[in-house]
């Protein structure tokens, strides 16, 4: 199938801008918490080598088609997406400086920094033209189109924050497009496991660079989502809100 000329662009252009989006917020919560610059600059260089290192060696698998699905051949892109996950929870649980970051982001940036599930938009573009199995691209595309716009909103929201209820409610929706794109991506592509889309079947779903959204995106939305929650239990447990962070034109414009 033709991958077309736009494809690899929006989609390498979109990991990159969400990269280094997490990286720069990170840097600014760790300045506006106060972190000493020995602290700060190892915790932020490790950060930038894991998440460069993690989209490199995902770019290199899904370029030579590890990934690449077969009607006769079981998927692989399952270990693309559990293993970053995995990974990123046992950082998150041996990982002091990690646990300690997450105390010093603003909910509301964890939130808003996922208005790059807008990518899915791609989805759509692809469907329209022809490219993609609608039972794949319409849940996913509207679904993470929907969770990006509302990240946004979320991130913009009074100067006290979006509170626990909303913050709740988003991460479940989040995680449940996320769930509904890799159920309906499994079952249209061309594996063993396809039941559906024979007459146009997902496979562009599993090719470079497509793939790079399952792959990359898509455990790291997972791993912020766990992130959210941490901070949300954490809240909770303190038993009272946590000190207005204000939303994120004014995070930003304050550092």
């Amino acid at each position: 199938m033709a991958i077309p000329i736009y494809l690899p662009l929006s989609i390498v252009a979109g990991c990159i801008a969400t990269l280094a989006a997490v990286i720069v917020g990170a840097n600014q919560a760790l300045k506006r918490s106060n972190w000493a610059e020995t602290e700060r600059r190892p915790t932020i260089r490790t950060l930038l080598a894991v998440l460069v290192g993690w989209f490199l060696i995902a770019s290199a698998l899904a370029f030579l088609g590890v990934y690449q699905g077969a009607s006769r051949r079981f998927p692989t892109i399952e270990f693309g997406i559990v293993i970053p996950i995995l990974a990123g929870c046992l950082m998150i649980w041996r990982w002091s400086a990690l646990s300690r970051l997450i105390d010093a982001l603003p909910r509301s940036w964890v939130i808003a920094v996922q208005f790059y599930r807008v990518e899915g938009l791609t989805f759509l573009i692809l469907y329209a033209s022809h490219l993609l199995p609608g039972l794949f691209a319409l849940p996913a595309g509207v679904g993470d189109v929907a969770v990006g716009l509302s990240a946004l909103v979320i991130g913009i929201s009074p100067s006290a924050g979006p509170t626990p209820r909303t913050v709740l409610r988003w991460n479940l929706l989040g995680i449940a497009d996320l769930v509904v794109a890799l159920a309906t991506g499994f079952l249209t592509s061309p594996s063993p496991l396809q039941r559906f889309a024979f007459d146009r079947p997902n496979e562009l779903i599993s090719v470079f660079p497509l793939v790079l959204i399952p792959t990359f995106l898509v455990p790291l939305a997972i791993v912020l989502h766990i992130i959210s929650l941490i901070q949300l239990r954490r809240l909770t447990a303190r038993g009272s809100r946590e000190p207005a962070t204000g939303p994120v034109e004014k995070y930003v414009k304050q550092n």
